[in-house]
């Protein structure tokens, strides 16, 4: 093939494909057209569809606008008219207390007006009671004149001689009337209770305890006496210094004698000689080793003695430190009578007496042990202070209950007695130092007593004789008849036994006799 065929080859390939892509392009556009026309068509329709729905969307809208428009302006109606009601209301009310007020106040003149006329009466009435008031003075002033010159006594005279009758009228009636009605109460209370009483001591059996200021301490010969006495009585010397208990060695044939007014401080001493004579080494040093140790079971041995005291009388929650105090007891006395003994004593026949009273009989039991507690002095500051308050002071201190601590306080009298427990504590504690062989005392301080006793009678007027009988327990008082009457006699007697009452210290009670009696005497001859 040629060149110019090649050429025309390639010339019409060129514009067939130039002719092709132009009818493609012709085509191309027809069916873009066709297209845009259907779009068209498609916006047109969807427009139309959009005008109705947007239509039909207002019409919805406005009328549930107006819909919410009428319940709003019901709504608002309503408030309005509740508004004028209340408005209402409030103006009736108003009106209502305007008239009440109105009507207050014209009855609040009327009151002002009434009263002003009953203080213009009362004013005129007073003024005529002053004048009638001077006129009776007047009066009464020339009758008490008149009374003067006929009776020749002057006003002040006369009151005072109808006041001293008086006195002594009222004086007569009140004795009269206190006597019947002692009289009353003995009959019903007195009985009764002696019959607690003596019931009460039946019950409680007890020995007779006596301690003395002395113990014996026995040896088997008289040569042990040397031994304990030591060369120049260094060993005697060196006993007594840790003890503090004074030694008399004498002639009394197989004993020593231990004096001392401390029990604890003689019972320390007689374990201590015990223990070194059975030992048989006796000097300076080993004295003393013997006598500490000695005192260390001392101290346990009261503990001991204090819990089986607790456990005896079933008490129970007992402080330690008071505890320790009753088993100290053991080891001290009261005019002869063993403190631990007496306490034990009057413990049980509080809890007796309590339950015989209907009171709580444990609590009783644990007052009447503890009362004399303060008799177990710790320190010397402590001995200052009366036995029974010491004793309140450390109940309290160690949780006691109120009641055991106004017991232990009151028992003497010290102080004022706030419940029914006190009375039986102090009762309690007479009987058991009142009653035979209990206690000792000293013939000296006993007969002093006696004659104290008797003195207080003597200085009331009108005692002719006084004796003091039954060891101090009665006094009998011979009055002089021409002095004193019956109904003073009554009265003498009551005022002899708060006398004694105030002014002694006396163990149980002391009964006051008075006697008055008129002798007519006429000799036939």
């Amino acid at each position: 093939m040629d060149t110019n065929t090649i050429l025309y080859i390639v010339g019409g390939v060129i514009i067939g494909v130039i002719l092709g892509y132009i009818i493609a392009k012709a085509l191309e556009k027809g069916k873009a057209s066709k297209l845009i026309a259907n779009a068209e068509l498609e916006a047109q329709s969807i427009l139309k569809q959009a005008k109705s729905d947007g239509e039909s969307i207002k019409k919805d809208k406005i009328l549930q606008a107006k819909e919410k428009f009428i319940e709003l302006k019901s709504e608002h109606e309503k408030v309005i008219l509740s508004r004028d009601k209340k408005m209402a209301e409030a103006e009736k009310r108003i009106r209502d207390k305007e008239s009440h007020v109105s009507n207050e106040l014209s009855k609040a003149k009327k009151s002002n007006q009434s009263l002003e006329d009953k203080i213009k009466d009362y004013d005129f009435r007073l003024e005529f009671l002053d004048k009638k008031q001077e006129e009776i003075e007047k009066a009464h002033k020339n009758q008490i004149k008149q009374l003067e010159v006929i009776s020749s006594l002057s006003a002040e005279e006369a009151k005072s001689q109808l006041v001293e009758s008086l006195k002594e009228e009222a004086k007569t009636d009140a004795m009269a009337f206190i006597q019947d009605h002692v009289e009353e109460a003995k009959l019903t209370a007195q009985q009764e209770a002696k019959k607690i009483i003596i019931n009460t001591i039946q019950r409680i059996g007890t020995e007779e305890a006596v301690d003395n200021c002395v113990s014996v301490f026995n040896i088997e010969s008289d040569d042990v006496k040397g031994r304990i006495i030591g060369r120049e009585g260094r060993n005697i010397r060196a006993i007594e210094a840790a003890t503090g208990v004074e030694i008399i060695v004498d002639d009394t044939p197989e004993a020593i004698i231990l004096s001392c007014f401390d029990s604890v401080r003689r019972e320390i001493a007689r374990l201590s000689l015990h223990k070194l004579v059975t030992d048989g080494r006796i000097h300076p040093a080993r004295i003393e080793e013997i006598v500490r140790k000695t005192e260390k079971q001392i101290e346990q041995e009261i503990i001991e003695v204090g819990k089986r005291t607790v456990i005896d009388l079933g008490i129970h929650g007992l402080h330690p430190e008071l505890i320790k105090m009753v088993g100290r007891m053991k080891y001290r006395s009261s005019y002869g009578q063993n403190l631990l003994q007496h306490s034990r004593e009057v413990a049980k026949l509080c809890g007796v007496m309590a339950a015989e009273l209907g009171l709580n009989p444990k609590l009783a039991k644990r007052a009447g042990l503890l009362h004399d507690i303060g008799k177990v002095p710790s320190s010397e500051t402590d001995v200052e202070t009366p036995h029974a308050i010491l004793g309140m002071q450390w109940a309290e201190k160690h949780g006691e209950k109120a009641e055991v601590c106004n017991a232990i306080g009151a028992h003497h009298d010290e102080i004022e007695m706030t419940t029914l427990l006190s009375p039986i504590i102090q009762v309690c504690d007479a009987i058991s130092g009142a009653r035979p062989g209990a206690r000792r005392q000293v013939l000296d301080s006993y007969i002093q007593r006696l004659k104290d006793l008797e003195d207080v009678a003597f200085g009331f007027t009108g005692v002719k004789k006084a004796y003091a009988i039954q060891a101090g327990r009665e006094l009998r008082v011979i009055v002089e008849s021409e002095k004193v009457t019956d109904d003073k006699a009554a009265s003498l007697s009551f005022e002899i036994s708060q006398k004694i009452q105030t002014d002694m210290t006396y163990p149980g009670q002391v009964k006051v006799t008075v006697i008055r009696e008129t002798r007519a005497v006429n000799i036939a001859k």
